[in-house]
């Protein structure tokens, strides 16, 4: 008698990823991901220039008909690149932002996203500046939205790539990044007013200090709005350094004159 042959199980299709925008930070996230996926990219914008290696520029309709689509553009573009997607989501699919604020990105997402399709908001904390040297050890907020797909991505990133991946809800991430990063982007947008900064006689901690003001000196206004404007944490904390440095100018300037 005869033994059957075995049949080999049938290898899954690698997941096909669709980029929504690939701009500066589109090509950063295509940079990393494209030798291990395929990529789809497409550009509300028109301007994607030259594709990088796996990816494929490609129309709406391709590209949010990927099994993972990445909404990679500010803020004010999310519903517009989500009404062109919309018709293509598939079931099944995850569909994750990476906008600098969360909460508000979550709730467009919901109110605009089918269904039948995961959500999943994403704040890398860093950008092209700061990911020069790689990704490793660099910080990525992962906030569950809908469906259970959070927690394995915030998995495969620690072991894919090294990075700190840390789950929060996305307004635990608002409250915080109103600090780490409304602070930063606004103490380096004052301090690039006031150029040309001492660049030779320069001490250990000012050296970090205009480390710091190059690392978001050249990010897209649009960033430095969406931080400012668009997290409802930010308000509190801008008034109240202003205020703090207001009380310790009035402070200086009373005893100088004492």
């Amino acid at each position: 008698m005869s033994e059957r042959p075995t049949r080999r199980p049938r290898s899954r299709p690698p997941v096909r990823i669709g980029l929504i925008g690939f701009g500066a930070f589109g090509r950063l996230i295509a940079a990393h991901l494209g030798p291990l996926f395929p990529i789809f990219a497409y550009d509300p914008a028109g301007g994607a220039g030259t594709a990088l290696k796996g990816v494929t520029l490609c129309d709406a309709a391709t590209a949010g008909a990927c099994d993972l689509v990445i909404l990679a553009m500010p803020v004010p573009q999310l519903k517009a690149a989500i009404a062109a997607i919309k018709p293509h989501l598939r079931a099944g699919a995850t569909v994750i932002d990476v906008c600098s604020v969360k909460a508000l990105p979550a709730d467009v997402m919901r109110a605009e996203l089918p269904d039948h399709v995961d959500i999943i908001g994403t704040h890398p904390m860093f950008g092209p500046q700061s990911a020069r040297g790689g990704v490793k050890g660099l910080k990525i907020v992962v906030c569950p939205i809908r469906g259970p797909n959070a927690r394995p991505l915030a998995a495969y990133l620690r072991k894919t790539f090294g990075l700190q991946a840390i789950l929060a809800t996305p307004e635990e991430h608002d409250r915080e990044a109103a600090m780490v990063q409304g602070l930063t982007h606004l103490i380096a947008k004052v301090l690039v007013e006031m150029e040309p900064l001492p660049r030779a006689m320069t001490t250990a901690s000012f050296d970090l200090l205009l480390r710091a003001v190059d690392m978001v000196r050249y990010d897209a206004p649009e960033v430095f709005y969406a931080i400012e404007r668009m997290n409802p944490y930010a308000p509190d904390v801008r008034r109240r350094f202003f205020a703090l440095a207001a009380e310790l100018a009035d402070s200086l300037e009373k005893n100088g004159s004492a």
